[in-house]
């Protein structure tokens, strides 16, 4: 707890204000130091959201050395007896499919009623209190499942407990992993088992075997008829009399996925998707040129002397908005001249304007439909004519990806990864100078400074405190010596008043 200071009780004199007023002035150094430290703040934040923007540059120039950006297919297909989705590596042009049998799963049900239609029996309940139900009676012996699939055979041995219900034992089954799916409708009291994949792959005899002898399955359950489906999908490959056969209802061919639903023939062309390609260089040629814009702003707004940053102490006499109007002023400039990045503005308009030796078609981006705007207030933003650039793709879209994105030096170097290289080396020097969201003070040049800053902030507080504390001494002996001369002349005064009766 602080002494409490009163002061002017012998002189009048309101020491407290004159103390407030004079300690106003020595605190002139701190809030310029508070004003250097907002501002040095200020730099770091705004250095970093500039990092943040070439970052956003540097992922969508991941997107411009894909294959796919240039290269995508698009399939279409004349009906709905096949449709197609074409890979980047997909061959263009026409491909013919005739159908003649769809992939099915196979499946096996109970012949009969296995209950006769008994509307009392109850799945749910156990095998023993609903024995009399079941028509063929209830057999408890083991039975064993086995299947056939992509991955080989696989059999499950399941024991009888009267004390499940149906319901239990086919849960059991399907929880077997075993491939099949297995359940029981009241209305047609039957039971049905069912593959989960398609085809057929086991050629000399069932998808699903319940066993030789009489079971649960065959018996009680009555699944001892003819299996269904388990057929392969077979199709006819551009009209050649070829027979292509598959497990399921999808098949690759070149690069192309196809999906047969229907039985009947098709035709399916696959093109280059210029739109999307047009799309991909579109966005990354826009999101360069809002970089130019915003960093051209940056760079040349001027710095405005007039609005130093605020202390806290001034806030606190101002109004919200008032607050807010008054750093948007004061937050102008900070970046103005910034060596690093009129470097790296400056090496980016090079590298688009630079011829690209890849051995391709196209080695200067004006011959796609890509030039400098010509008009100088753009500081070099990039415009382009689509229908050239539409095409140049689809005249060579491999030459038109060389030209982004050639894996070599010096010329060869592709213009998208002469960009990364120059914003890799620019996000670098920011984060030296500005760091990043991890980073400790003492790692980047800014944070040093503001570290010294914090350093001068506590030794001037410190050395305020002394000065306050001169003062008030120097105040108080003042105050002391008043009332000292007080008592003399109260006393003087007595002894003439005295000396005179």
């Amino acid at each position: 707890m602080s002494d409490m200071r009163i002061g002017g009780l012998a002189s009048g004199i309101d020491t407290d204000s004159i103390i407030r007023d004079l300690m106003e002035a020595e605190r002139m150094p701190l809030n310029k130091m508070e004003q250097e430290k907002t501002k040095l703040e200020w730099q770091r934040d705004e250095y970093r959201d500039v990092n943040k923007t070439f970052l956003e540059l540097d992922n969508l120039a991941l997107d411009m050395k894909l294959d796919r950006t240039y290269q995508s297919k698009e399939a279409s297909s004349s009906n709905s007896a096949v449709s197609a989705k074409a890979s980047s590596s997909a061959g263009e042009g026409r491909y013919s499919l005739e159908v003649t049998q769809l992939a099915s799963a196979a499946y096996n049900y109970s012949e009969g009623s296995i209950t006769g239609g008994n509307d009392e029996f109850d799945p749910d309940a156990s095998l023993d209190s609903q024995r009399g139900f079941f028509a063929n009676g209830l057999d408890e012996s083991d039975f064993e499942i086995k299947t056939y699939g992509k991955d080989g055979e696989k059999s499950h041995v399941f024991s009888i407990d009267s004390s499940d219900s149906l319901n239990d034992v086919l849960k059991e089954i399907n929880d077997s992993q075993i491939g099949v799916r297995a359940f029981y409708d009241k209305n047609a009291d039957k039971v049905m088992i069912e593959r989960d994949e398609t085809g057929n792959y086991n050629s000399v005899g069932k998808e699903i075997d319940f066993g030789g002898g009489p079971n649960f399955l065959t018996s009680t359950l009555g699944l001892s008829g003819e299996e269904k489906g388990g057929r392969d999908a077979k199709f006819t490959y551009n009209d050649s009399g070829f027979e292509i056969t598959s497990h399921d209802n999808n098949y690759s061919v070149n690069g192309v996925d196809f999906t047969l639903h229907e039985v009947g023939k098709s035709t399916v062309n696959v093109t280059n998707n210029v739109d999307g390609a047009v799309e991909k260089i579109t966005d990354f040629v826009n999101k360069y040129n809002d970089i130019i814009e915003s960093l051209g702003d940056k760079l040349n707004e001027r710095k405005n002397r007039d609005y130093p940053p605020l202390t806290e102490q001034q806030k606190e006499a101002m109004e919200e908005d008032e607050i807010e109007k008054w750093e948007e002023q004061a937050r102008k400039g900070l970046l103005q001249g910034d060596s690093v990045l009129s470097g790296s503005l400056a090496q980016m308009r090079t590298s688009w304007y630079s011829k690209v030796e890849s051995g391709g078609e196209f080695n200067i981006l004006s011959q796609i439909g890509i030039e400098t705007s010509s008009n100088y207030r753009d500081r070099g933003k990039l415009e382009i004519d689509e229908e050239k650039l539409r095409n140049a793709l689809s005249e060579d879209a491999s030459s038109v990806k060389s030209l982004f994105a050639n894996d070599g030096e010096g010329e060869e170097k592709g213009i998208v990864r002469r960009l990364e290289d120059i914003i890799g080396s620019t996000r670098t020097s920011i984060e030296r100078k500005a760091g990043k969201e991890t980073s400790t003070n003492q790692s980047f040049s800014l944070g040093r400074e503001l570290v010294n800053v914090d350093q001068r902030m506590l030794s001037f507080e410190s050395k305020l405190t002394q000065i306050e504390d001169r003062y008030w001494s120097e105040f108080g002996a003042m105050e002391k010596a008043i009332q000292e001369m007080n008592s003399q002349s109260a006393y003087i005064q007595q002894n003439f008043s005295a000396g005179m009766m």
